[in-house]
């Protein structure tokens, strides 16, 4: 049986990487295609983008060709490393991996070691989340960032979900909006839009009901982006939730984009049954859709959100290089210490040099970014 599913995973991966690649022009689309090309065509087309999931190979050729409007020809990629400072959390996503080994809480000391050692190796960045600690406040979460900060002024400070930021608002009792105040005050540079998960209500119930509301997220994404904190977006799917469910998530996040601009980009993240209850009875998406996904995701936010991330870490290497080839522009970073992801699925850190042979193995050239999509 693993032989076969092997070798079933090794047909679609050649598939995959055996569809057309370039060639595609405007006069090659169907109307229905062209229409997409409108800036206010795509992303607020139910119809049509349904339409789109059920023809793959349409759906494919038109998020490439919408990835080289966007300007996108190059994939970018970031030196950064997770530091997850603590897995002691009050959650209960049934999706989680990471909560259930050994309980962990690191000190400011050995933070500061992990940046240092970071920025030694070449990093520009310092992605700082963790569980939901009982007894964090606010000023813990700003202490870590401050500590950071003082020592490595060079170093992007990327850090705390919407949904850590509702949990030290509620333990310290301060506004959400002074959080944030104090957060950048500290040295906050920008947000990872995680616990997104699936912006819509119904479907949150099912997977995470403890967590923050759809629109708190959104309350709490837009506050940020309006005191100038920029942030990724992100979408977990394959699990209970349907693709309208997945079509109004988007939609959501376009309109965020249009209200603010402050999303930098959009993060797919394929759920991972392994080590969880929900992987119990849900198996998570197979390659074909998670595929699709990413060009679903091209052609719905077009233009606004031109930054779309296959992430590695979920994906694995060979899968994120077939979704550079259809509508992604962006492999994230080379994390160097990501415990959440690697609890679901055993993908350790990758090297710059790594990840550049990868994007090259595609025909397109690797560029190192900032945080803020700079180029280096």
């Amino acid at each position: 049986m693993a032989q076969k599913r092997a070798r079933i995973r090794t047909q679609r991966m050649k598939w995959a990487s055996e569809m057309p690649r370039e060639s595609l022009t405007v006069s090659d689309l169907s109307e229905m295609e062209r229409a997409c090309l409108s800036p206010k065509s795509p992303g607020n087309d139910h119809d049509l983008l349904m339409r789109l999931w059920f023809e793959p190979l349409r759906l494919f050729r038109l998020a490439n060709l919408l990835r080289q409007k966007s300007g996108k020809d190059e994939v970018t990629f970031i030196i950064n490393r997770n530091i997850n400072f603590t897995n002691q959390c009050i959650g209960s996503c049934k999706f989680c991996s990471f909560k259930h080994s050994k309980r962990y809480r690191l000190s400011k000391e050995e933070i500061l070691s992990r940046a240092r050692e970071a920025e030694e190796r070449g990093a520009t960045e310092i992605c700082l989340q963790g569980g939901l600690s009982p007894g964090m406040l606010l000023e813990d979460y700003c202490g870590i960032l401050e500590i950071i900060h003082r020592s490595h002024p060079r170093l992007h400070l990327h850090a705390y979900s919407p949904m850590e930021v509702l949990h030290m608002s509620r333990n310290s009792n301060v506004p959400v909006k002074d959080c944030l105040k104090e957060l950048k005050r500290s040295g906050l540079g920008s947000m990872p839009g995680t616990a997104a998960e699936i912006l819509v209500d119904s479907v949150r119930q099912k997977i995470c009901p403890e967590k923050l509301n759809a629109g708190q997220w959104k309350e709490i994404i837009v506050a940020a982006h309006h005191l100038g904190i920029p942030s990724t977006s992100t979408i977990l799917f394959g699990h209970v939730e349907s693709i309208e469910d997945r079509l109004e998530h988007l939609e959501i996040l376009k309109g965020i984009q249009n209200e603010t601009g402050g999303l930098t980009e959009l993060v797919l993240l394929p759920f991972i049954p392994e080590n969880n209850l929900l992987g119990r009875t849900v198996p998570g998406a197979d390659l074909l859709d998670r595929l699709k996904m990413h060009a679903l995701a091209r052609v719905a936010l077009y233009p606004a959100v031109t930054n779309i991330q296959a992430s590695w870490t979920k994906l694995g290497r060979d899968a994120a290089k077939a979704a550079i080839m259809w509508g992604a522009n962006d492999l994230g970073g080379t994390l160097m210490d990501e415990r959440i992801a690697r609890n679901s699925r055993e993908e350790p850190g990758i090297s710059a040099e790594e990840i550049k042979v990868l994007i090259e193995s595609c025909g397109r050239k690797a560029v190192q970014r900032t945080t803020l999509y700079e180029r280096i």
